[in-house]
């Protein structure tokens, strides 16, 4: 079992040692940050985060047995107006606790933020096309792909197509009603 607390400081030098690649860094982070993550990319992407009213919300991952950071997610593009957000940053860290449901459980903690919390009405993301363990997790807790954005991010000299997905608020109550 695990539970999100908001990502800190502290936990930086975490997240840098498990972004090993450029690819990681942008299947992890997309386009706004550039390789090697640094302490300066990650103070300006938590400039106005996890403060009330704000439109992003960042968190580590703790798993409950241990106490140890096993991964990070966040709550961004949080439109109070239009009741939206957008999913991001997800990874599970740890390479030891990976395959084990964690991403599952990072989702519909995310999505209770999101929908019980917030109360918001639609929760979209990116992924690319390629990471069908990741499109697998988030189909499981309910996410639906919309369409997919060809070619939309190039490293390298190659291009990655991304499915953009998403859920919505009378979905999320119909999975996890009784």
């Amino acid at each position: 079992m695990i539970e999100l607390k908001f990502f800190e400081t502290s936990d930086f030098q975490q997240l840098t040692k498990w972004i090993e690649t450029p690819e990681f860094l942008l299947q992890w982070g997309g386009p706004n940050f550039s390789f090697p993550l640094n302490e300066e990319q990650l103070e300006n992407y938590m400039k106005n985060a996890n403060k009330t009213n704000s439109d992003v919300l960042v968190y580590s991952v703790i798993n409950k047995e241990d106490g140890n950071v096993i991964g990070h997610i966040s709550l961004g593009s949080i439109d109070r107006i239009n009741k939206s957000a957008r999913v991001g940053k997800v990874m599970v860290g740890d390479k030891t606790v990976r395959g084990k449901g964690i991403g599952q459980q990072m989702m519909t903690e995310i999505l209770k933020v999101a929908f019980d919390e917030l109360k918001l009405h639609r929760v979209s993301l990116g992924v690319f096309d390629f990471n069908s363990s990741a499109i697998s997790c988030y189909e499981k807790v309910g996410f639906i792909k919309e369409g997919l954005l060809r070619d939309a991010r190039k490293i390298g000299d190659e291009y990655w197509s991304l499915w953009e997905m998403s859920i919505l608020e009378s979905e999320w109550m119909e999975r996890n009603k009784g």
